[in-house]
């Protein structure tokens, strides 16, 4: 019986490190055809929390959150999405914004979880994302933890311009990093993968490209697309999802949420949910009284962040 219960003991103990410190267990990431791996090549899912546009809710950047969504919401990666628009963001305040990114940045490498450098526009910037992610990758490239999302959801772009875009922002990156993971978006708000499906990348090593969907909006239809693309050798990650209308607001669709998630599981995606902030809108997880830095009482999290927060606890084991 001791024997038993020790061996139990053991158990729960090596579930808690796996959990609680992601890159330790997984050490530097690669691609290994339509899949995200570990350094030995096993396969890997990461799931996790984007914070919100830093510009507007710059308050959630700090170290402490970092901490509370590893430890506390069960993370293995946070998105910091860094406002390339609306007002004070990046082009025009790059001091402030590197003052919100980087204890994200650097708390997650002490904390041992992958974070996501997200250059959150909607517009073609290629001469200032390849300035921004070559200083980002000679400072922290040398780091397995670090990925970089070198555009969030293009609009209007066609897939042809994204790919020279995405070309020279890699280039630069390459430079200075050779391996941690680079994420591509495609056209359409990240819906159109059927079209990387088409006509992928060629001639680069460990990037991926990035779907995003909105549960009660976003049905079969993108799954299809999603799995699909999957199928045909494209390795997808989920950088940006949740469980409301494409708005943001509105109903929250947990069942529809659930099969995007199944359909992550059985595929090997990793998901990553939107966002902590404190807006009255649905997708938004925390109320406005929430501290700046967490962990935060059930009474401040929303009932979109109590279903992340179960998600990540449900399938981060």
């Amino acid at each position: 019986m001791k024997t038993l219960f020790l061996a139990v003991v053991m158990l729960m103990a090596a579930a808690t490190v796996k959990a609680a410190d992601p890159v330790k267990q997984y050490g530097q990431l690669q691609v290994k055809g339509a899949q995200l791996c570990d350094q030995q090549g096993n396969p890997v899912i990461l799931r996790g929390v984007s914070l919100g546009w830093h510009n507007l809710w710059p308050r959630f950047y700090n170290k402490q959150v970092v901490k509370t969504l590893k430890t506390d919401w069960n993370a293995s990666v946070i998105r910091a999405a860094m406002g390339i628009l609306i007002e004070d963001n990046y082009l025009e305040n790059p001091d402030f914004a590197m003052q919100c990114m980087t204890p994200v940045i650097e708390s997650a490498i002490k904390n041992n979880v992958y974070v996501i450098i997200d250059w959150h526009s909607h517009n073609l910037k290629t001469a200032e994302a390849k300035d921004f992610f070559g200083r980002m990758a000679q400072r922290y490239g040398k780091y397995p933890h670090v990925i970089y999302e070198i555009y969030n959801e293009p609009v209007e772009d066609t897939w042809a311009d994204l790919k020279k875009y995405a070309t020279e922002v890699i280039l630069e990156i390459r430079k200075y990093d050779p391996d941690n993971i680079v994420l591509v978006g495609c056209p359409h708000w990240d819906q159109d993968i059927h079209l990387v499906a088409e006509s992928p990348l060629q001639g680069f090593n460990n990037i991926m490209y990035t779907v995003h969907f909105y549960a009660a909006t976003h049905g079969d239809y993108l799954r299809e697309r999603t799995e699909e693309a999957v199928k045909k050798g494209i390795p997808v990650f989920i950088s940006e999802s949740g469980a409301t209308e494409a708005s943001g607001d509105g109903k929250i669709d947990p069942v529809s949420e659930e099969q995007w998630i199944q359909m992550c599981e059985r595929l090997g995606i990793s998901w990553v949910c939107w966002s902590i902030s404190d807006k009255n809108e649905s997708c938004s997880m925390l109320l406005p009284r929430a501290t700046a830095t967490g962990p935060w009482p059930d009474d401040v999290i929303k009932e979109y962040g109590k279903l992340v927060k179960g998600l990540l606890w449900k399938y981060n084991k």
